[in-house]
Parts: structure tokens; C-alpha cells; sequence
């Protein structure tokens, strides 16, 4: 835990290597110092079927689980943290974004609660 999903356009890994956009995500919310190095699970799923407002301009947008406990500032820095990180990388990208969400610990199980 966590587990951070970057879903994008694929023509964005034209801009970025997979794993450099995957080692920026990762990297950041190591900085963040929330989390274990060895916890941070970093996925991408680009997409070349898709919409974004009707049109077919790219996009990057994450979806961060975590385990519950940390506050709203903690987010909110770790989410800028990762899009400022990103918005170099990507300048000609105008849909960059990050939704944080909790996990509830008492109802995650993974394989090691068992």
C-alpha cells in the first residue's frame, strides 16, 4: 500500500517513457515520506479508445488508494507533489490530474492477513 493507477492517453508514452512517468509517480510519494519505499505500487494504463470532453486531446489522470489515517493537508500535498512533478514533463499534456482516495484498513485484506 499505496497503490497509485496512472491511466493516460496512449500518444502521452510518446512524450514519456512508461517507466519515467511510473519512477516520477513513485519517486514523489516516496518524497512524501507517507510511505515505505518497498509499500508504493505504481501501475499505468494508457488508453487508446477514449474521450475527454467530446475530443481526443490527452490526458493523464491518476487514482491513489491509500490506507486511511492520513489528513486532508498530507493529500493535498502529496496530490500537488505528484502533478507539479509531472507538469515538466508534460507541458502540451492540459489534463493532468490525481484523486486521492482512503482505504479502509479494517476492510483491506490482501494475501499476507490472511
Amino acid at each position: 500500500m499505496p497503490h497509485f493507477r496512472i491511466d493516460c492517453s496512449e500518444p502521452v508514452l510518446s512524450i514519456a517513457t512508461p517507466e519515467e512517468i511510473i519512477d516520477a509517480v513513485h519517486d514523489t510519494a516516496e518524497d512524501s515520506e507517507l510511505f515505505r519505499k518497498g509499500d508504493i505500487k505504481v501501475r499505468i494504463v494508457p488508453f487508446s479508445h477514449y474521450t475527454s470532453g467530446g475530443t481526443k486531446d490527452d490526458f493523464i489522470h491518476i487514482t491513489a488508494d491509500i490506507m486511511g489515517g492520513r489528513s486532508t493537508e498530507q493529500k493535498q500535498l502529496l496530490s500537488r507533489s505528484i502533478v507539479a512533478r509531472l507538469k515538466p514533463m508534460f507541458s502540451s499534456v492540459q489534463l493532468v490530474s490525481i484523486d486521492i482516495r482512503d482505504i479502509d484498513p479494517e476492510t483491506y485484506t490482501n494475501l499476507a492477513k490472511l
